[in-house]
């Protein structure tokens, strides 16, 4: 089996991480089947990557690095004029993506074209002339513009959009293409669809500005998701994600469907590393999948639990995803807020998956690992100190300070924490890995952003967004529900084959102020839009996280998109609960915050044990939608719904119980 890092695994065994190793065929698998190759897919849009040659290698090496060195500086010591460090920040990363990236798979990947070179020019172009005009372009910022500001405008507008193709598909460049054609051909729409037109001399100077491209988007990019990803490379290069990943194997690798268990708590410690559903689900799934299908995982199973557990690491305190910086820029609520607000939705979601994993081990008949073959737990929980960055970055961000310094302090601390052991111990060679890793890491992230400003600034331009929230507002005169289902469509739709960040920008934009007219509090509306958008990466007919866990498994994608909704199934439910109840989002006073809590774990153990089929006993089909609808009760806030789901769960598990003595031999 081909392992993430290289090496090849030992026959007859699977070598994790730190030497530890686990039998090639726990459930008697066929020898042949399992030692066929894991093939890694690569990460969305990955497979354009180049491979260049040494001179060029090192060159963009040096610039990745100083990339990264770059936004430490400007944030932590000199800052710098906002417009001129977003304009950098993009011109930047641009000058990178076009290096790194192909523009079609048929290209060249061994080296950099000589119109890549004039890509990389012109955005270097656009970035010198914002410095050189810089005072100029602020006095004209609405009026009648230069011809060199139109110039600069269009090339640097078509920069952005290429350089989101080549890192993040097609998908999001032709939406935000959709929406500058609507700036020219609004006087001829009909209904809410009108506006009075622009013309493209002042459209263009006008998105290529801080009201559009560089927006509120690409400030969250630039001040904040830098730094936060740059955190978790750093956690990565002192593998202190193989020793999250070894620490779940040791403390569940052992019970019954130990290996899923494990992977489920994985993606819990993972979370706070990359806030990617696919770049978890590739950086853990060679090992982890192949480990649940040798206790007995069927394949699209064993994809599903990878995906799913992956994917909630997007909403797992502290880090979250990337959008949960762009939240913070748009509504104005500390990232502390917004972390802590995510601390009941994580909970439940993670509690879901769990019981998944442990009824459907239990409906099998699975069997965990030997304790012999797992990484010893002494010598882990020896290693605790390794958490300590995580504990600096939380710690910092509940005494107030700013989310990049809370980055910085974690950065720091990861570097300090990792030299108490020879081997996660950061010199200088890792350190340039760590630098230049997070540049790779931000490029799609920094790319999506900045195109996301296209829509962003189309929307304030032409007013749609006034107008759709009109719409939401005649969607919401018969019921609110009816205006929630909508927005749930919209980012689960806007997610499909785009980057979560993409697609809660852009339901930012649109859907929030609608949800905000009909009387929903800001907060609420942008976490039930963002959860949404993550777990879009799911969700059938494109699921990116479940299509790359089934690559790996070599499973039915359809199946694992499928089992992996199942799983999710309660972060379908939730926001709609905290849109009833903030108390889910710890919004209130703490004794009916801990009454939702509780009662809404019962209800998502419920719901698994509704959609597995098991209480007690076997479920029949009467028996899974009374479950149902106990769990719901039970998942809504409120003493009178816990009560009626409580004695529904009751007299389900009894009858359940009934039925399976009744079916036993006397």
């Amino acid at each position: 089996m081909v392992i993430p890092d290289g090496r090849q695994a030992d026959p007859g065994s699977t070598r994790l991480r730190d030497g530890w190793r686990c039998p090639m065929s726990v459930a008697a698998k066929p020898q042949a089947e399992l030692d066929q190759p894991v093939v890694v897919p690569e990460e969305e849009f990955a497979g354009l990557k180049r491979t260049l040659p040494s001179a060029q290698h090192l060159l963009f090496y040096a610039l990745a690095a100083g990339f990264t060195v770059y936004h430490l500086i400007v944030l932590n010591l000199y800052p710098q004029e906002a417009l001129l460090f977003r304009a950098t920040h993009v011109a930047w990363a641009a000058v990178l993506g076009f290096a790194l990236y192909r523009p079609f798979a048929a290209a060249r990947a061994d080296r950099v074209p000589w119109y890549d070179w004039v890509l990389i020019a012109s955005s270097l172009a656009c970035c010198a002339y914002i410095y050189v005009e810089l005072e100029g372009l602020l006095f004209r910022a609405g009026a009648i513009p230069d011809p060199a500001d139109i110039v600069a405008g269009l090339v640097g507008t078509l920069i952005v959009l290429e350089f989101a193709r080549r890192t993040s598909g097609v998908a999001l460049p032709i939406i935000a293409g959709v929406f500058i054609l609507y700036v020219f051909v609004g006087p001829w729409l009909p209904g809410v669809l009108y506006h009075r037109g622009y013309e493209w001399q002042r459209f263009f100077p006008y998105i290529y500005s801080d009201l559009g491209i560089f927006g509120t988007t690409t400030e969250a990019s630039s001040n904040f998701i830098v730094l936060f990803v740059a955190f978790g490379a750093f956690l990565q290069v002192s593998k202190v994600g193989d020793y999250f990943n070894d620490l779940a194997f040791s403390l569940f690798g052992w019970t019954r469907g130990g290996p899923a268990k494990a992977t489920v708590a994985s993606g819990v410690l993972f979370g706070a590393i990359s806030g990617s559903s696919v770049a978890n689900v590739v950086a853990s799934g060679a090992i982890s999948i192949p480990m649940m299908r040798r206790v007995g995982y069927d394949r699209p199973t064993a994809a599903a639990v990878e995906a799913t557990s992956s994917t909630g690491g997007q909403i797992t305190p502290p880090v979250l995803g990337a959008g949960a910086f762009l939240m913070a820029e748009i509504t104005g609520i500390s990232y502390g807020e917004i972390a802590f607000a995510a601390i009941i939705p994580c909970i439940l979601f993670y509690i879901a998956c769990f019981m998944h994993v442990e009824l459907h081990a239990r409906i099998h008949g699975l069997r965990g690992l030997p304790r012999s073959e797992l990484p010893p737990l002494g010598a882990l929980l020896r290693k605790a100190y390794l958490f300590a960055p995580i504990v600096v970055m939380v710690w910092t961000l509940m005494q107030g300070f700013s989310a990049f310094r809370a980055g910085t302090l974690g950065i720091v601390a990861a570097i300090v924490v990792s030299w108490l052991s020879r081997d996660t111990a950061i010199g200088p060679r890792r350190a340039m890995e760590g630098l230049t890793q997070a540049a790779r890491d931000c490029l799609q992230l920094v790319a999506v952003c900045a195109c996301a400003g296209i829509i962003v600034g189309v929307i304030a331009l032409t007013g749609i967004g006034g107008r759709f929230a009109q719409l939401m507002l005649a969607l919401a005169g018969e019921h609110k529900l009816y205006a929630m289902i909508f927005a749930m469509v919209i980012a689960l739709v806007l997610g499909m084959g785009m980057p979560t960040t993409a697609a809660y920008a852009i339901a930012a934009a649109v859907v929030a102020p609608g949800l905000q007219r009909i009387g929903v509090p800001p907060l609420v509306a942008h976490m039930f839009i963002f959860y949404y958008a993550v777990i879009s990466s799911i969700t059938p007919p494109v699921a990116l996280a479940s299509f790359a866990a089934a690559a790996i498994a070599r499973a039915d994608p359809w199946k694992t998109s499928f089992i992996s909704v199942k799983m999710g199934l309660a972060t379908f439910i939730v926001p709609f609960m905290f849109f009833y109840s903030p108390l889910l989002l710890g919004q209130g006073q703490l004794w009916p915050v801990l009454q939702a809590l509780v009662s809404a774990s019962i209800g998502v153990v419920l719901l698994a044990c509704a959609t597995e089929g098991w209480l007690g006993g076997r479920l029949n089909w009467p028996l899974r939608a009374i479950a149902l609808v106990a769990a719901v009760c039970l998942i809504a806030p409120g003493t009178i719904t816990d009560l009626i789901g409580l004695a529904l769960c009751a007299a389900v598990w009894a009858y359940a119980r009934f039925l399976r003595r009744g079916a036993e031999p006397a």
